[in-house]
């Protein structure tokens, strides 16, 4: 793309007669952005970028078309450049929609339809799931605590005209201040699109965020931009754009976006491509803090309209480092709950059913507040200021039966705030899993509780596996549970467990078939057995060392599609397959040979050190090789032809994500054992006769080349579906490994979505993630300390 707009782009300026300063001044884009898009080094190409660029040059609509050709030219979804000047949106208009684009133009050619439609599902879908986690949270009840804040102070924050995106000499006022049921109006007063939300641990960022999306999808009218929450700690900025980021993230949560439109790329591109996604990113924070500059920088570089959260001394440490806060950005920061907020709240929480009969409640505590008539009411007055630490009094003292908060003004027990934090902190899992509370596993059927100690050791695990040198990170993937083992166990665990597959395969054919006596048969598996599992594991440890993983398959296996409704083109998903796994069969084959030596020494008593007996091995090695990559490749070649993107209507939560991946690696290997035994018994016999010339007398017959087909099509089937899917590993390092050595819960998805239930964890799409970070932080500590 650049190598064509970047010409363009610079030839035009020439012939307008500006520099780039001047360009950047008359449009707002970054000097940086300019040359980086000029010298074909842009990261980031938008249609919005593009337009502010054409009326600063003041191109006429020949030149925009041939702007616009040159970026559909690259796969951009088809949308022209407008030749429209920027229009200020009027009472009515800016009073129910979202900011498009900084100069608040609309394309002159909408997106195809398909990319329209795909992003009304997600708006749908978006809406759906934050609601409910909003009430998972209980937002609202009894009602919202009321969120508030003021704007942030000027080094944090760009100068109100460029937020605006007034032109040159313009001056204004902007009053951002407000409280959670106004964040979307708010929001729509930002001409730029471009707001930062500070704020300290716990001070209700996410929830800002989830009413933000909620009432800003209330009015949404396509095309306007759908928002979408993502975790933009997971973001390394040094290696992805963060438009390949996006897509990355859409593709995890929402699978069918796989899906190609008519003009070729997936529907994720193309809803990223044609401004149809606002990134609302939360945690800046999290990011690993010597990768925070260059990830302020990369969004600098860029005009796309976001929201972005972060604490407010590590946002202040990136801007310090990049020289300039995000530009065009609006900031504001949110401030302490007040003793009013309070005495209004937590009376409302505690429920008169589930108080003891003796129990005050909430009032002599707060009365002390109101008064600060002793030390420890400072104390608890400074930590009750933010909607975390009002959660999760509420929860230990308000939903729990026998449990009166007055306990909170021991002063002996809690002489500092820290320690009435910790105290919060430690007893809401022992609270939220107390015997008496009612609990239900992943298929809805009511259950008894886990033991609260058990619960908070295996919590103590899952949020230890999250750190990593210099960064927390929030994302728990069951798909990356798994990850926490040592290369070394898990490339041992591989081995084994693709040798016993091989091997069981083996002996099971063998015996049915009885062509050989048994003892015979169990050499032979025994010896098939430990040379696969020596071949799978080589394979499994390449992959490993190359940085590989096993990410879930978010797609499904038909017989007949359309080629709109793919993944990849079938041609190309058939030889990207064949390549991939071309060289794991003539391995796989290669160890099979050495097999047939060992067994052939063993009964017909030859040396294996003879010069005929390591020629005859080197030519199976050789010819085995052959027969079992090409079979391989082949079959897995048509299967990888045979996926299609999951339905709109799938649900990309971890339990759906796991259940479709069972149902998927279940269906291949339905289809690749038979396809493997015979490509193995009939690809064989064509190989052999086409090598017997060079190689001299090859004998392959039929009935011996099934059982060896039958044998290895199972056994490499099985060993796939544990060893190299996503849903293998879980079942072999999460449902046997991890609880054999006490780590994990025998049956870890129903214990991760009962402490979904139970609010020690929530979900994100495919992932879940630990109810606030703090939590997580203390969970880790904790468990680090046993």
């Amino acid at each position: 793309m650049t190598e064509q707009l970047g010409p363009l782009l610079r030839q035009l300026r020439n012939q307008a007669g500006l520099t780039q300063e001047a360009v950047a001044e008359r449009s707002g884009v970054s000097v940086r952005t300019i040359r980086r898009l000029e010298s074909a080094r842009n990261i980031d190409h938008r249609l919005g970028t593009l337009n502010l660029l054409a009326d600063a040059l003041e191109l006429g609509s020949a030149d925009r078309e041939l702007l616009a050709a040159k970026l559909a030219r690259a796969g951009t979804p088809s949308t022209a450049m407008t030749q429209a000047a920027p229009t200020t949106p009027g009472p009515t208009e800016s009073a129910s929609k979202s900011p498009r684009s900084p100069s608040d133009r609309a394309p002159v050619s909408a997106p195809p339809a398909a990319v329209l439609a795909a992003a009304d599902a997600l708006a749908r879908e978006t809406w759906r799931r934050w609601r409910r986690e909003e009430e998972r949270r209980q937002v609202h009840d009894p009602f919202p605590l009321p969120l508030r804040w003021r704007s942030a102070p000027a080094p944090l924050v760009d100068y109100a005209a460029n937020i605006q995106r007034l032109p040159p000499g313009a001056t204004t006022q902007l009053n951002l201040d407000g409280e959670l049921r106004s964040i979307a109006e708010v929001y729509r007063r930002i001409r730029s699109g471009r707001l930062v939300i500070l704020g300290r641990a716990g001070s209700g960022k996410s929830i800002l965020l989830i009413r933000l999306v909620l009432d800003s999808l209330a009015t949404l009218t396509l095309p306007d931009r759908v928002p979408l929450i993502f975790n933009i700690g997971t973001w390394d900025a040094t290696a992805t754009t963060l438009r390949d980021w996006l897509i990355g993230q859409l593709l995890r949560d929402h699978p069918h976006l796989a899906r190609r439109t008519p003009g070729g790329p997936t529907l994720a591109a193309a809803l990223v491509d044609a401004d149809l996604i606002l990134p609302v990113l939360d945690g800046f924070d999290e990011i690993a803090e010597g990768l925070r500059r260059d990830a302020l920088e990369a969004l600098n570089a860029t005009s796309l309209p976001l929201v972005l959260t972060s604490r407010r001394d590590e946002y202040a440490d990136a801007v310090r480092g990049a020289g300039a806060p995000l530009n065009w950005a609006a900031s504001i920061e949110l401030v302490d709950l007040t003793l009013d907020d309070l005495t209004a709240y937590l009376p409302r929480t505690a429920r008169p059913a589930g108080r003891d009969e003796t129990g005050a409640g909430w009032d002599p505590v707060l009365e002390q507040l109101q008064a600060q008539r002793s030390p420890a009411a400072t104390v608890l007055t400074k930590v009750l200021t933010t909607p975390l630490m009002v959660a999760l009094a509420r929860a230990m003292y308000s939903e729990a039966p026998h449990r009166d908060p007055v306990e909170l003004l021991d002063s002996a027990r809690f002489p500092s705030a820290e320690s009435v934090e910790k105290h919060l902190l430690a007893g809401f899992v022992s609270t939220v899993y107390r015997p008496s509370l009612p609990g239900r596993n992943a298929g809805g059927r009511w259950r008894q509780s886990w033991d609260p100690q058990r619960a908070a050791h295996w919590l103590g695990y899952l949020a230890h596996q999250l750190v990593r040198p210099h960064q927390l990170r929030r994302d728990l993937a069951w798909w990356q549970l798994g990850d926490s083992l040592r290369r070394s166990t898990r490339i041992g665990v591989a081995t084994v467990v693709s040798a016993l597959c091989v091997a069981g395969s083996t002996w099971t054919i063998g015996l049915v078939a009885a062509q050989a006596s048994r003892g015979q048969v169990l050499l032979e598996g025994a010896m098939l057995g430990l040379s696969a599992g020596l071949a799978f594991g080589t394979v499994y440890a390449a992959i490993i060392a190359f940085g590989g993983t096993f990410q879930p398959a978010h797609v499904r296996l038909r017989l007949r599609r359309g080629r709109s409704g793919s993944a990849r083109p079938p041609a190309r998903a058939f030889l990207l397959r064949f390549a991939v796994v071309l060289l794991g069969g003539f391995v796989m084959g290669v160890g099979c040979a050495c097999a047939v030596a060992v067994i052939r020494a063993r009964y017909w008593e030859t040396p294996l050190t003879s010069p005929e007996a390591i020629r005859a091995t080197l030519i199976n090695m050789l010819v085995f090789g052959l027969i079992f990559g090409l079979a391989v490749g082949l079959v897995f070649g048509l299967l990888a032809a045979l996926e299609v993107p999951v339905d709109v209507s799938f649900a990309a939560t971890p339990v759906h994500l796991l259940s479709a991946n069972r149902t998927t690696v279940g269906q291949q290997v339905l289809i690749l054992a038979p396809m493997l035994t015979l490509a193995i018994a009939f690809g064989g016999r064509l190989v052999v006769n086409l090598l017997q010339g060079p190689l001299g007398p090859l004998s392959w017959e039929l009935p011996d080349t099934l059982l060896i087909g039958a044998a290895g099509g199972l056994g490499s089937a099985l060993s796939y579906a544990f060893c190299f899917t996503a849903w293998g590993q879980w079942v072999v390092l999460c449902r046997v490994w991890l609880p054999l050595t006490g780590r994990l819960p025998w049956n870890t998805i129903a214990f991760l979505e009962h402490a979904y239930y139970r609010g020690a964890l929530r979900q994100n799409g495919a992932v879940y993630q630990f109810r606030h970070f703090r939590l997580q932080e203390h969970l880790n500590h904790s468990y680090r300390k046993q």
